[in-house]
């Protein structure tokens, strides 16, 4: 496989996640239950909502009986007659993910997922958007529901870059002029950097960059071109790459990078800043320089 090419960031605007947008509730404050619970690690918020429906939730001694109810830090929160767990810290981790798996916690045709094959040791996360079945490379994984909101929406303004296989031909001028997005089947796609990489026997090797993410969306555009897809690996999601990692591999991505990646005020509303992680930082800095002295 040719070897992946480095993302490119844009100069001209702040693409750091958060930049620019509404803040939310800082950490601390008052959230709705299901939420807190997802939170905590115990359950998805679906999960979280049909427990409290069978009356396996309470609050300061009250049996909820609706999910439509915040808490906050203060509150004693009881499930099935146990404690809340305390939130972990926020954590994101950096996924190779092979082909042949679909990116869902349950899957109606009975296929292999993403999170049945993850390593025991990993915590209950949730992927940052998705690959479908036949596609593989960079997942971004985290335990932070609200983080990946907001990492995955097209506001946030992250090049997703892609290496495609396809079977057939097209020009350097084909792929330029999708800069200016296309329509396909009524559905408008945005803009989306092509380039031509090489060509071998009857398939090209292409660079795909695109900030949507719509279903499917790589496939069908270059599907309308007259290309068809037989390998598709995606190389970075914004500032990470999948760079060496093996397929099935997970490596977490240091706390200190993921909030240098967020606005300040985002890392900050996410517990991922502050004193105690600023001290943090600096510790591992100088425990880095140690081991490059040597």
């Amino acid at each position: 496989m040719p070897k992946p090419k480095p993302s490119k960031r844009p100069r001209t605007q702040d693409r750091r996640a958060g930049a620019g947008e509404p803040a939310q509730p800082a950490s601390g404050g008052p959230e709705r239950i299901a939420k807190a619970m997802a939170r905590a690690g115990l359950c998805s918020r679906r999960d979280a909502e049909r427990w409290i429906a069978e009356g396996r939730v309470s609050v300061n001694g009250r049996l909820l009986t609706t999910p439509a109810f915040e808490v906050s830090p203060k509150d004693s929160v009881l499930v099935d007659g146990k404690p809340l767990p305390v939130p972990a810290p926020i954590q994101l981790w950096r996924y190779y993910k092979p082909k042949g798996l679909v990116t869902t916690h349950k899957d109606p045709q009975g296929r292999p997922t993403v999170f049945a094959s993850l390593p025991p040791e990993l915590p209950r996360v949730v992927s940052i958007g998705r690959l479908d079945f036949n596609s593989e490379g960079l997942l971004l994984l985290t335990n932070d529901g609200a983080l990946a909101r907001h990492l995955e929406l097209p506001a946030t303004g992250w090049l997703r870059r892609y290496r495609v296989r396809a079977h057939g031909r097209v020009s350097q001028a084909q792929l330029d002029a999708l800069k200016d997005g296309v329509e396909i089947e009524g559905v408008r796609y945005g803009t989306v950097e092509g380039s031509l990489d090489s060509v071998q026997g009857a398939n090209m090797w292409l660079t795909i960059g695109l900030r949507e993410g719509k279903n499917r969306e790589v496939r069908r555009i270059l599907a309308h071109l007259g290309l068809e897809v037989n390998r598709l690996i995606r190389v970075s999601f914004g500032p990470f790459q999948l760079l060496d990692l093996k397929p099935g591999a997970v490596e977490p991505v240091k706390r200190r990078v993921l909030a240098e990646q967020l606005s300040p005020k985002l890392a900050a509303e996410l517990g991922l800043t502050g004193p105690g992680e600023v001290e943090k930082a600096r510790r591992a800095a100088r425990a880095d320089k140690r081991r490059e002295a040597s």
